[in-house]
């Protein structure tokens, strides 16, 4: 347990609300798969990463916030309404201050503003802290699909784009699956060098805690460790063109050893010779015109 999450933790225990938050927090997670969104889903995939554990247990300390202030804020308005109706008070009060109220009502929201920043500072300095990274990548977003290039293992890059419903295989989601997966090493602290090509994109992984922009000229960095293997599934989250919606990012956690072997067949698939000058292929992934995919050389 990270120390954000305890302190979060004991928070959460001197307002007595833990074991109801927990109760209700676990009604409306997702069920069965991490990786991806499930039709009717309520609240945040669930985490697989230290980030995210890190941000879903600050997030449902915070609603514990907003929903007691909202609360309060709403049996105050219908108190008034009440208490100082044209009814029950046909000679209105003459006064205009309250020192108390005022200090209480200046005292109380830096209080709260404190306590919300104690937590989430050192949480946002971790999203940002990407020293001691065991690997690397690099993924560079294109209208309209993302390369990945690995410059800690031969500098080799390959481009992934989204598999077409006609050719989706069984347990490939619709939208989601690619024809290349980004195979990442799990328990490893990763870091992902984020830019783009042409427009604003945005890397974003919901079950990891990852969301950042890739913009053009600019390189941005994020990084996150995967805990467990599987399919973790994400998109770009920046409006960028016709082809927005189909452009997603796919990437697949296997265990150390697996990982040093794909890295090993890449190297031999992509990598490209110091004379190999050839052009490499490009393909067309959605047409103005919205008709099927196409492939040009």
């Amino acid at each position: 347990m990270t120390t954000i999450q305890f302190h979060l933790k004991r928070a959460a225990g001197f307002t007595g609300l833990a074991g109801l938050a927990s109760m209700l927090f676990a009604l409306l997670a997702a069920p069965a798969v991490a990786q991806q969104p499930e039709p009717w889903q309520l609240g945040f995939q669930p985490a697989h990463s230290p980030i995210m554990e890190q941000m879903a247990t600050f997030h449902d300390f915070l609603l514990w916030i907003i929903f007691a202030t909202s609360i309060f804020v709403l049996a105050l308005l219908l108190y008034t309404i009440v208490r100082f109706r044209e009814k029950a008070n046909p000679n209105p009060t003459k006064t205009t201050h309250n020192t108390l109220i005022e200090i209480l009502w200046t005292v109380v929201p830096v209080v709260i503003l404190f306590v919300i920043g104690f937590f989430s500072l050192p949480l946002l300095y971790a999203t940002d802290d990407v020293t001691d990274a065991d690997l690397t990548i690099k993924a560079i977003g294109r209208q309209w699909y993302w390369s990945y290039e690995f410059p800690d293992h031969g500098d080799f890059t390959f481009d992934a784009f989204m598999v077409p419903d006609d050719e989706l295989k069984p347990g490939q989601p619709r939208l989601l699956a690619t024809d290349e997966n980004l195979v990442l090493p799990v328990g490893k602290k990763i870091r992902v060098l984020v830019t783009s090509s042409d427009v604003l994109h945005a890397f974003a992984m919901p079950a990891l805690g990852s969301k950042i922009d890739a913009v053009p000229g600019r390189t941005n960095e994020t990084w996150f460790l995967i805990d467990e293997p599987g399919m973790y599934y994400g998109q770009c989250s920046e409006l960028c063109g016709a082809g927005h919606a189909f452009m997603p990012l796919a990437i697949k956690a296997v265990p150390e050893a697996e990982f040093n072997a794909w890295i090993t067949k890449a190297q031999a698939r992509f990598g490209e010779g110091v004379d190999d000058l050839s052009p490499r292929p490009i393909q067309i992934t959605r047409n103005e015109t919205g008709n099927a995919p196409a492939t040009a050389q």
